[in-house]
């Protein structure tokens, strides 16, 4: 049974590619790599409430500010976020960054990415629409801080 179908999901400068839907694992987990361009900020804070976030760096550094605290993540490294733990990452070097996300349970999905990357293709390099990308954010389960 073929776990994705390698769709790759443009959120602004961010790339998102799912290798395993949570469909497929029957909520178990879901795994999405993801590439971050060099000097981007992508995340604003959130936190969420219903899943546990592993990050594993694949390529270059990207710097994870979980609970205020900062946390570089680089090749080989990971980071486990707890559920309800305020979180944002950016990539502060010179260097394109990619890395796997795993999500545990899998609740966490490809619809999350492709509404807010259409919140943000209307918008056309303008400034977003925060309360819509709020309103997608807290339907799939996340929550942002303000």
């Amino acid at each position: 049974m073929a776990a994705s179908t390698r769709e790759e999901i443009r959120v602004g400068e961010m790339a998102i590619r799912f290798l395993l839907e949570g469909e497929r694992s029957e909520g178990s987990v879901a795994v999405f790599e993801f590439d971050v361009p060099a000097g981007s900020k992508v995340a604003a804070p959130h936190s969420h409430d219903g899943f546990e976030e592993t990050i594993y760096g694949l390529e270059g550094t990207l710097v994870w500010t979980v609970e205020g605290q900062p946390n570089e993540v680089g090749r080989g490294e990971v980071l486990w976020i707890p559920r309800g733990a305020v979180h944002q990452f950016a990539n502060t070097g010179d260097l394109d960054a990619r890395a796997l996300a795993i999500v545990t349970p899998g609740i966490l999905g490809p619809d999350y990415f492709r509404e807010v990357a259409a919140i943000l293709d209307v918008a056309a390099g303008g400034p977003p629409d925060l309360a819509a990308i709020a309103a997608v954010m807290r339907r799939h389960g996340l929550t942002p801080v303000s």
